[in-house]
């Protein structure tokens, strides 16, 4: 390892972007507070700098997998369609394998410059936890419990919302539901039989009721769906703790433009186009193993700097005072004050690697436990 790389895997730098990233989004929060004052007033006004204010938060993440772990991304797509990205909405299918997936999604955004107005389809609990949660919260994020019945009525009410946004948006959808793993697989195979699907090699089966209402709602308004099918050279499988370390990952992904008017309006039709569309990327996925390149013309979409920018810019704001409290409390020479200094740092690295571990991919859902119920529904 070089130097520069045995810097980048030290505790004190994660540190550094822990403590910038918390009290920078603890102010970004509050600032979006005060802007629910605008929405009786003016909504659009309020959503515009949302969307701004979104970005602050956001792009640090991004910043880390492009600036600081050096991440590359190769699009393979038609040039036609190239051209398009980021002028118009659009509904993004990406398939989930890696612990990274979603920060490639973002990276996606930021460098189509529609990262701050981008939206997911969102685990409910997750519009409480302070930060991004928060964020996704003022930004109009569709939220959802994973139970249909429920979900019915308050996924698309939120999403036909959305007809009037006043900036360009990604969609980022999983329609997978959960990150891939052998054990998932397995289960979701089982039910793929069970229900008479062609079975699927690289992929879970997708969940086809959030996508048939998603295009449904949004019909009109976005344009065109890109199908993302990724994956990572060399049988890579990156992390975000790599990502923090500063690894450097190269990622390729094939995105594929499809005119909304291609898609079945009926939900019926809708599933089933679906279902057509995951043995497509599964039949792209085992092209890509064999050859290591998807189809079309590769294409690497430029770093924009504000990413950069906006982390710098937090950083200069915020590092000054927190390296003066550090300086105060060791210049003291209090035993207490040093030794509860260390219990700070101790619990903040444990802290910082609880974070970490809830993304691995054996944690991040309960799908194809024994106790669940092996067939589930859309």
């Amino acid at each position: 390892m070089d130097l520069v790389g045995l810097l980048k895997s030290q505790f004190l730098c994660h540190l550094v972007f822990c403590y910038v990233f918390i009290a920078s989004g603890l102010i970004v929060n509050t600032l979006q507070l005060f802007t629910l004052l605008l929405w009786p007033i003016n909504k659009q006004l309020f959503r515009k700098i949302n969307c701004r204010l979104s970005y602050c938060i956001s792009s640090q993440l991004v910043m880390l997998l492009e600036w600081w772990s050096g991440t590359e991304c190769t699009l393979y797509t038609n040039l036609r369609a190239y051209s398009k990205f980021g002028k118009e909405n659009a509904i993004v299918v990406l398939n989930h394998k890696f612990e990274i997936d979603f920060l490639c999604g973002w990276s996606l955004a930021e460098r189509f410059g529609v990262l701050g107005s981008s939206k997911v389809l969102a685990k409910k609990e997750l519009a409480y936890v302070p930060i991004i949660g928060w964020m996704w919260y003022f930004t109009e994020m569709i939220f959802c419990t994973r139970k249909w019945e429920q979900d019915r009525q308050t996924v698309a009410a939120s999403l036909l919302r959305l007809r009037d946004y006043p900036e360009k948006y990604f969609f980022l959808i999983h329609c997978e539901g959960t990150r891939f793993t052998e054990k998932k697989h397995q289960i979701s195979m089982q039910v793929a039989q069970a229900k008479g699907l062609p079975s699927l090699k690289h992929h879970l089966l997708p969940r086809t009721k959030g996508f048939a209402v998603t295009v449904r709602c949004l019909r009109d308004v976005v344009p065109a769906v890109y199908d993302c099918t990724l994956n990572f050279r060399n049988n890579e499988n990156p992390t975000l703790l790599g990502v923090l370390n500063g690894k450097k990952y190269h990622a390729d992904c094939y995105v594929r433009r499809i005119p909304i008017e291609d898609i079945p309006e009926d939900d019926d039709e809708c599933a089933a186009w679906l279902h057509r569309l995951y043995q497509e990327k599964d039949a792209f996925q085992e092209e890509y193993y064999r050859t290591g390149i998807f189809p079309e013309t590769p294409q690497v979409p430029p770093r924009r700097p504000w990413a950069l920018v906006n982390w710098l810019f937090w950083a200069s704001l915020l590092l000054y005072p927190f390296f003066q409290f550090l300086v105060s409390m060791v210049s003291s020479g209090s035993s207490m004050t040093l030794a509860s200094l260390v219990i700070l740092f101790c619990m903040a690295s444990v802290g910082v690697r609880w974070m970490i571990g809830v993304t691995e991919i054996d944690k991040g859902s309960a799908y194809g436990n024994i106790d669940n119920k092996q067939k589930q529904s859309d």
